[in-house]
């Protein structure tokens, strides 16, 4: 279990991974945009850590963009309960 100071938002944790995949998909991040339908103003959005929340339909939207189903974009300790700051 991490410690508190080691927690991160929903939102960071949705931003690491979506950085990781464009590395491993080898995509940039406006491709992954035009691939998912997402705005390249919520993308900025997610990407700074300006949004507090990051909605289902946004994440099967990053998934489907990056050709995976949700299970697969949330396979990733980024997302075990323990390591997010949960409100």
């Amino acid at each position: 279990m991490l410690s508190r100071g080691c927690e991160v938002t929903v939102n960071d944790a949705v931003a690491k991974r979506i950085i990781g995949l464009l590395a491993e998909k080898k995509i940039t991040q406006y491709r992954l945009e035009q691939l998912s339908g997402i705005q390249h103003g919520h993308m900025q959005w997610i990407m700074s850590g300006k949004s507090k929340t990051v909605t289902l339909s946004t994440v099967l939207r990053l998934a489907n963009g990056f050709g995976m189903t949700v299970l697969e974009f949330l396979d990733n300790d980024l997302f075990l309960f323990e390591n997010l700051e949960v409100e």
